[in-house]
């Protein structure tokens, strides 16, 4: 279940709401300039390509670009808890950062918690199967996978140089709650 828990920056022990709502979900992060959605699951094998993946959701890339903006390029990112390296790419995004271009995912599978500090406030995110967030460039956040990272993301770039990570300097991550203690 896709969850939105909001925190103050300087209370990361405790949520100051709760939302569970997919459409309230959505609304919430609407208000900030986030744009949240639900694509439709497609069967997709396991082990699916790139191209396979890309293929299955064409249709529904297509009508996001047209309707946000347009996007040059898409990928496929798959990680599964026998990867070899999923210690070192969960740190790489564990520290708060900034992009020069939205940073847009969809989860055709498994799942993900999207950190966004905007203003004082602390927004996680647990995206799910189905789910399509898009962080505005120069919005300050992290993602975390988990220990045991599962999932199959479309990464859409309108330059994919520009998705370089401008790390802030601010140790905010450290203080939050992680994916094992969020989501089990």
């Amino acid at each position: 279940m896709t969850i939105l828990r909001i925190y103050d920056e300087q209370n990361p022990k405790s949520p100051e709401a709760v939302i569970e709502d997919y459409a309230d979900i959505a609304n919430a992060l609407h208000d900030m300039g986030i744009c949240f959605e639900r694509w439709p699951m497609r069967e997709l094998k396991q082990g699916a390509s790139q191209e396979d993946v890309l293929a299955a959701y064409a249709t529904e890339i297509m009508h996001f670009n047209a309707e946000e903006c347009q996007f040059s390029t898409a990928d496929v990112i798959s990680l599964t808890p026998e990867h070899p390296d999923k210690k070192a790419l969960r740190q790489k995004f564990l520290s708060e950062h900034q992009h020069t271009e939205d940073e847009v995912r969809f989860f055709a599978a498994g799942q993900g918690l999207f950190y966004l500090h905007i203003d004082n406030k602390v927004y996680v995110i647990l995206c799910q199967a189905g789910d399509l967030i898009s962080v505005p460039d120069g919005a300050k956040h992290w993602f975390d996978m988990g220990p045991e990272p599962s999932f199959t993301c479309i990464r859409l770039f309108s330059n994919p140089e520009g998705w370089v990570a401008d790390f802030t300097g601010d140790n905010i991550a450290e203080k939050f709650p992680r994916f094992e203690t969020l989501v089990g």
